[in-house]
């Protein structure tokens, strides 16, 4: 990896017709620890057939240590204005919306579980999509978490238009981690950089198909610190 840094590359080959997904899909993701407490995410793709392609990271984060309780007291901050209302079924309908005067506004630095309670719009936690401002392709930061108990703030960075927030609002105890740890609900946060759900179906929204003659890539990085 770049400058001697820890690494580690995974690569995968989608057969056409895998999922319905048409094309041969050839995927590389790099995860490097880079210095200065970075944990850096490289994607690369090609096909052989025009097909759409939306990858993210899925990790949960818990920035007091795992088996600390939820993630509501975290303190989260969002480079946006703008969210994709949903249906009934939880799916974007198409338009953008402005955050101004919503529970999910986090232009500013907001306590997580601030908006959710019961008879709110977001009784259950987040789980929704966020276009972020002045996304041009280069490397922006997105979000800052940070959990004020223990002083750690983790920045996100991106290549990509959005950005995913949601709080483990289906997390049920079921799934377990190291050293016996039982994960609740709002046991962790996840802030997922990607385009934006459901835009294969979104004439407004940016466009994911990738083409034969045109290479996907994306980067997203995870910034750690500690006052």
């Amino acid at each position: 990896t770049a400058a001697g840094s820890p690494g580690v590359r995974f690569t995968l080959a989608s057969p056409d017709g895998d999922q319905g997904y048409p094309g041969t899909l050839k995927v590389s993701v790099v995860y490097t620890l880079a210095p200065k407490g970075e944990l850096r995410i490289d994607y690369s793709a090609t096909t052989d057939r025009p097909t759409p392609v939306n990858l993210t990271h899925h990790g949960y984060f818990n920035l007091a240590g795992a088996g600390t309780g939820d993630v509501l007291g975290h303190v989260l901050e969002l480079a946006t204005s703008h969210y994709t209302p949903l249906d009934e079924k939880k799916i974007p309908t198409g338009q953008v919306a402005s955050v101004e005067g919503t529970p999910f506004d986090f232009r500013r630095p907001t306590r997580i579980g601030d908006r959710i309670q019961p008879g709110s719009k977001v009784a259950d936690g987040y789980d929704l999509s966020y276009p972020l401002d002045g996304a041009d392709g280069s490397l922006r930061r997105a979000a800052t978490l940070s959990e004020p108990a223990s002083g750690r703030t983790m920045e996100v960075w991106t290549t990509e238009p959005a950005v995913v927030l949601y709080t483990g609002n289906y997390l049920d105890g079921t799934v377990r981690g190291k050293g016996g740890t039982i994960y609740r609900k709002h046991a962790g946060v996840c802030l997922e950089t990607a385009h934006l759900p459901d835009s294969v179906n979104q004439p407004k929204f940016p466009s994911i198909l990738l083409r034969p003659d045109q290479t996907y890539r994306q980067t997203c990085v995870y910034r750690f610190s500690a006052r």
